[in-house]
């Protein structure tokens, strides 16, 4: 097992054991959000995905860059459909977990830190929400900067994120109200992951709507090429690279 603080990996590694666990943020106001699905997400097979990722799919090509690999579903879908295909993850627990369940290629590594050392892609996924990674605006635009640099002419990510205004929950609309207040995004967040007695390190996660989506990608070298949507809470993005970045 991981230890430490790395709440998410030892959930990761838990689940792996078939221990039956749930997945646990914490907000920065003090909200807690639990998925009973724990782990199983994070393993599920092509079938089990949600919709909009599955009809995503078909837009992921040739060398792909998996962002927030987690428990490795789309690293092993990818290898399925023979394509070479390199996972990240800051967690050490998920990078040991895909390594068990056959990942080839998986690398402990944040998102700040993949740089031209990994080579060229075509595509860079970001399922699971993980548009949401960039944490903060400024770090996105750097990042997608960065991201034109990793990948070839025909590069593309696709990224999923979610509708953040469909809510009528109280505590979200306060806590976006609040962070518009302070000149922020809506749905610029500060959270950390939990598991039983361990508490994660504090991380920014940033949450947009297609429409900021778009404003905050111009300049970068990307254009919004299509939008994916089906029934549900997300939404995904094919990106391709702008004509003049």
């Amino acid at each position: 097992m991981t230890g430490g603080d790395d709440a998410f990996g030892e959930m990761l590694l838990r689940g792996l054991a078939d221990e039956a666990v749930a997945e646990i943020a914490e907000r920065d106001d003090g909200y807690i959000a639990v998925s009973i699905f724990g782990a199983k997400g994070y393993f599920a097979p092509l079938r089990r995905w949600p919709a909009v990722e599955r009809r995503a799919m078909r837009f992921v090509r040739g060398r792909v860059l998996d962002v927030g690999c987690g428990g490795g579903r789309l690293c092993l879908e990818a290898q399925l459909r023979g394509l070479e295909v390199v996972g990240i993850d800051i967690s050490p627990g998920a990078v040991e977990a895909c390594r068990r369940r056959g990942v080839r290629d998986v690398r402990l590594l944040g998102i700040d830190d993949a740089d031209e050392s990994l080579g060229l892609f075509d595509t860079i996924v970001m399922f699971g929400n993980n548009f949401g990674l960039f944490g903060r605006p400024a770090a996105a635009r750097r990042l997608l900067r960065r991201f034109a640099r990793l990948t070839t002419d025909r590069g593309r990510i696709v990224a999923t994120g979610r509708h953040l205004y469909d809510t009528d929950d109280p505590s979200h609309l306060a806590y976006q109200r609040r962070n518009r207040e302070r000149g922020r995004l809506s749905g610029e967040l500060r959270l950390r992951m939990r598991f039983r007695d361990l508490a994660g390190p504090w991380f920014d996660y940033l949450i947009v709507s297609r429409e900021e989506m778009a404003e905050l990608i111009t300049g970068t070298g990307w254009t919004i090429a299509r939008v994916i949507e089906a029934e549900g809470p997300f939404y995904c993005a094919v990106l391709e690279k702008a004509s003049r970045p």
